[in-house]
């Protein structure tokens, strides 16, 4: 053998052994056989969706994820579900939810008759003397749309003070009984940011609007602790069957955020919580003051938003117009916050890092919202602010004038819409406000147009809370049997994959949490929803048959059912 030769032969013995290549850890959790839309443009689709921990692994396919499938690892062949990121509710009440399914459910009643009936049933139900209360009638379904009288209420329960709170929590009828407990009637002054409405004669008719419901509303019994927490856990186990993984929960206190605290370390909460503190109040001081809560048990639980709420409702005729309503020249609606108050308040939450969210329907309520928006952000600029970026919030932004649909962008302010009130205001949203106004109304599809992030809720019990119903009223802009009708701005439907993102990536933005969830990717956190059918292929109607089948957060399943 040539000397240059056995050189080599040594030199080769001399290299270091290859290593065995590592095998990948095993996942915990393997998705398999599915239909999965990632939310990401660098990978939109994939077959299979690896867990570990509670983080996501692999988004691949079927093979891929056999690679990384130990003995532990759990494996659900989906045989061609859906899944998509975690669905997140970006506007909702969550006591209000878990309440309506404790008490007098007034949702979908369809004529001021079945209305007086279900009422009936539950006085009939109630000792002499006690309270009825409940929530979720709307008139404007109703043939004709007229507001229930105290005298409707009187002929069913003349003896039972009844309080009955319309599905927007804006508005309340109650009858003579609980009128003449409050010591309301034709001589009583409306608060501010209120109004009690009157027939033809000047007596009460037992419609409170806004702040004047809290005159009857202070005498209703206060739900005990435990049946709070009852209906924090009822509200939360209904939105996790619907394939909620977040709730972004409009207003709040301390006593609230307690509550929840206590109810997440007994291990019985599961879902995402985003809550926000009502003001301006000394509670919201309290958050300006000690800063924002973030990620508590687990990144389930965070505080960092203050929810103002500008003007009313539309339906009540509550909703802040810059001219009169076109079928009650008597009225522009009512502003219903403190906006003395509300200015320093804006001026610390911006130098502390504290994000805003402001309630407001009406054209004036949208426009008073981005001034003093904009008022407090020229008083604390860039360099002055905790946080950059505040992010601030202009929640259901439905009646805007058209002039102000690009201060949204301007102004970095996100759009915080629920598209269900479309579908369902358009029935009398031309009569409220007439058809030139609608121009910018629910504009979903503008806004996105603009770059302005458009977050979907649902406004939850405000509306059903479904989110399939919001995500088709996103796309068809229809009712829920596939009418439109004049002044519904067929233009403004988006795409199912904008649909989409309004409740999977824009809420997690509105969150400040895009890095960590909001579309499903390596490293992101577990949080998904899988749905029987594909709601980005069925037929646009087929979208309000989809049933959520399994919901997943952190990694858990914690809510699962057969297809």
């Amino acid at each position: 053998m040539r000397p240059a030769m056995m050189l080599a032969m040594s030199s080769l013995l001399l290299l270091p052994a290859p290593r065995p290549v590592p095998q990948a850890e095993p996942a915990d959790l393997v998705l398999r056989n599915a239909k999965v839309y990632t939310g990401n443009d660098k990978q939109p689709r994939a077959q299979a969706v690896a867990i570990r921990g509670e983080k996501i692994v692999l988004v691949g396919s079927d093979s891929e994820a056999r690679r990384i499938t130990g003995p532990g690892t759990k494996v659900i062949d989906l045989r061609g579900a859906a899944v998509y990121p975690g669905f997140t509710d970006a506007h909702m009440h969550l006591l209000g939810v878990g309440e309506r399914e404790m008490t007098l459910n007034l949702e979908g009643t369809r004529s001021l008759e079945e209305f007086l009936a279900r009422v009936k049933a539950r006085v009939d139900q109630a000792k002499p003397g006690q309270w009825v209360t409940g929530r979720g009638w709307i008139e404007t379904f109703w043939r004709p749309p007229v507001f229930p009288t105290r005298h409707d209420l009187d002929r069913i329960a003349p003896n039972n003070p009844v309080y009955l709170t319309r599905a927007d929590g804006h508005a309340s009828v109650v009858n003579s009984a609980a009128l003449r407990l409050a010591n309301v009637t034709r001589n009583t002054a409306p608060p501010s940011g209120g109004a009690i409405n009157k027939d033809a004669g000047g007596e009460p008719t037992g419609m409170l609007i806004d702040r004047a419901q809290g005159l009857v509303e202070r005498l209703v019994p206060n739900p005990t602790e435990a049946e709070l927490e009852e209906a924090v856990l009822r509200g939360v186990q209904r939105e996790l069957e619907l394939g909620w993984t977040q709730i972004q929960d409009a207003h709040g206190s301390w006593q609230e955020v307690d509550r929840i605290r206590r109810l997440y370390q007994q291990g019985k909460l599961k879902i995402r919580i985003f809550k926000a503190i009502s003001g301006p109040s000394a509670d919201a001081n309290r958050l300006i003051d000690q800063g924002a809560v973030l990620g508590e048990f687990g990144g389930r639980f965070t505080v960092r938003t203050i929810k103002v709420v500008m003007d009313g409702a539309l339906g009540s005729r509550g909703a802040a117009l810059i001219a009169p309503y076109s079928d009650d020249p008597k009225t522009t609606g009512l502003i219903t916050t403190d906006t003395v108050a509300l200015k320093g308040m804006l001026v610390g939450a911006l130098k502390n890092g504290i994000q805003v969210e402001t309630h407001a329907i009406g054209d004036r309520g949208n426009r008073l919202t981005l001034d003093f928006y904009e008022r407090a952000m020229k008083e604390v600029p860039v360099a002055q602010r905790k946080v950059q970026d505040p992010r601030w919030r202009d929640e259901h932004s439905q009646i805007v004038a058209l002039e102000d649909l690009t201060r949204f962008k301007t102004l970095g302010v996100i759009a915080s819409m629920q598209p269900s009130h479309a579908i369902g205001d358009l029935y009398f949203a031309p009569a409220r406000v007439g058809l030139d106004r609608l121009a910018g109304a629910y504009a979903w599809a503008s806004l996105l147009k603009m770059g302005v992030p458009v977050a979907g809720g649902s406004d939850a019990p405000v509306e059903r809370g479904e989110p399939m119903i919001e995500f088709y009223a996103a796309v068809a802009r229809q009712d829920l049997q596939g009418r439109s009708a004049e002044g519904w701005h067929l233009e403004e439907r988006v795409s199912r994959e904008q649909a989409l993102k309004m409740f999977t990536y824009w809420p997690a933005y509105a969150a400040f949490e895009e890095r960590q969830r909001g579309t499903i990717e390596v490293g992101k956190l577990a949080d998904l929803t899988v749905l029987n059918q594909d709601i980005m292929t069925v037929p646009v109607l087929d979208i309000l048959k989809t049933r959520n089948i399994m919901t997943v957060v952190n990694g858990e399943i914690v809510y699962q059912t057969a297809p």
